[in-house]
């Protein structure tokens, strides 16, 4: 019993929590950016290089046969893998840079001006003279 009491406790904490959306939010964001690449930035590069889909560039090794079908190489798959990856951790690289600059400016910020500090016995002491001999 006491080993789910430790799971259930390390399940619970804020840390675990905050991973298990970050991974969520991370995987919804790599959807988006795999379409950015493959439906908005490849074509016009495609294009570009003389109407090459990317998705298509493979080297066949073995020939299709009527049984079999062909053995190829598809490295224009691993290149389109590649550049999502790359536009992945860019994108995290600049959110992580523009949070790092928010906390720094938050650091730096001056604090609030803090209230005036106690008066010693000391003065109290003279304050209290002064409005006796005042009167």
């Amino acid at each position: 019993m006491k080993l789910v009491d430790e799971f259930k406790a390390f399940a619970m904490k804020g840390n675990v929590v905050d991973m298990a959306v970050g991974i969520i939010i991370g995987a919804a964001f790599g959807k988006i950016v795999s379409s950015m690449v493959s439906d908005i930035l490849m074509p016009p590069l495609g294009l570009l290089i003389g109407g090459v889909n990317f998705s298509d560039l493979k080297i066949v090794m073995k020939v299709a046969t009527e049984i079999k079908p062909a053995v190829t190489w598809n490295y224009g798959n691993f290149l389109q893998v590649t550049f999502d990856f790359i536009l992945v951790a860019f994108a995290v690289f600049m959110m992580i840079k523009a949070m790092n600059a928010a906390k720094r400016r938050e650091e730096a910020k001056p604090a609030a001006p803090a209230a005036p500090p106690a008066p010693s016995k000391e003065e109290v002491l003279l304050t209290e003279i002064r409005d006796l001999l005042k009167k």
